[in-house]
């Protein structure tokens, strides 16, 4: 984990930024000592949840094909 001076933060924030979603956080300390954790937050949304898309094949077709191949 690295940790970075405020001044340096604000100075490099967008690479401090990239830093953070690869390595999983980074800190920040102020002239006073007080430390701040920047870390990604993860998203909700699974990777699995993909957007369907339209088409004309029926419910009974997509069963029977399933079973057409699990028989195989």
């Amino acid at each position: 984990m690295t940790t970075y001076t405020y001044t340096e933060a604000r100075q490099n924030f967008a690479s401090i930024l990239k830093k953070a979603k690869k390595e999983g956080r980074v800190l920040i300390k102020r002239r006073d000592g007080t430390l701040f954790e920047l870390k990604p937050v993860k998203s909700g949304k699974s990777p699995l949840d993909v957007k369907g898309i339209k088409s004309e094949i029926t419910k009974e077709e997509i069963l029977s094909i399933l079973k057409e191949v699990r028989e195989k």
